[in-house]
């Protein structure tokens, strides 16, 4: 596919449209053609990964303003985990637009959640290099839809469990066990504390009153783990 197609789909226009070529070249296409004279997408999607992060603080800094940072740095997790960013990248196209080798994309690499995560935050910082970060910043709240950001956290909020599972899944992971680890105070006023376990070995922890809002915060905690992880 040509830049100008690609363009198309993104809704953008570059000014250096070689920043966008870059940003959609596959480590895997260098590998089979090393005398093709141009660099991979990790250096830009290295860049895209603190310009997505930051805006997408800023945006739910300034949505959620009865938020503190505990919830405010879990529902960022969840929309900037890669699933998020892969489904992002799907609706676009933007496997079409890779650059792969031939066993890359033989293996199905246009459809792979981490290329399309790592094309669409490389794109995210070939635009905050190309023309800003209020460009930069528009495309990631058109494409993530950050602008109906209150509802999604209401929804977020109560999903985590789902989500943390469906995350353990796509990483080939166990399914995670919650086990009450402390109960404290009389019954009408009781704090419990849960572990989300993962192969028996402790990925978050969180509390509240009860024994599931215990759990939701266990699972908050264990996807923002994961996400530390990835970084």
């Amino acid at each position: 596919m040509n830049v100008s197609e690609c363009q198309r789909k993104l809704g953008v226009v570059f000014r250096a449209p070689q920043l966008l070529e870059q940003a959609l070249v596959h480590s895997s296409y260098l590998n089979e053609c090393p005398e093709c004279g141009t660099t991979c997408n990790e250096r830009l999607e290295f860049l895209g990964d603190a310009v997505l992060g930051m805006v997408v603080a800023e945006h739910l800094y300034c949505a959620l303003p009865a938020y503190q940072e505990g919830r405010l740095t879990a529902i960022r997790s969840t929309l900037v985990r890669r699933e998020s960013l892969a489904t992002a990248a799907a609706r676009i196209g933007l496997g079409d637009c890779l650059r792969l080798g031939k066993g890359e994309d033989a293996s199905g690499g246009r459809t792979k959640p981490k290329n399309l995560a790592d094309a669409f935050e490389a794109i995210v910082g070939a635009l905050y290099l190309d023309q800003g970060l209020t460009v930069a910043a528009a495309f990631v709240l058109r494409h993530l839809g950050l602008d109906e950001a209150s509802h999604a956290a209401h929804n977020l909020e109560f999903n985590h469990k789902a989500l943390l599972q469906e995350t353990l899944q796509a990483n080939n992971d166990s399914i995670p066990q919650y086990k009450t680890v402390l109960a404290v105070g009389p019954d009408h006023d009781k704090q419990f504390t849960v572990e989300v376990l993962v192969d028996g070995l402790p990925l978050g922890r969180g509390t509240g009153r009860t024994k599931k809002s215990a759990e939701f915060a266990a699972a908050r905690d264990a996807l923002e783990s994961l996400r530390t992880r990835e970084e």
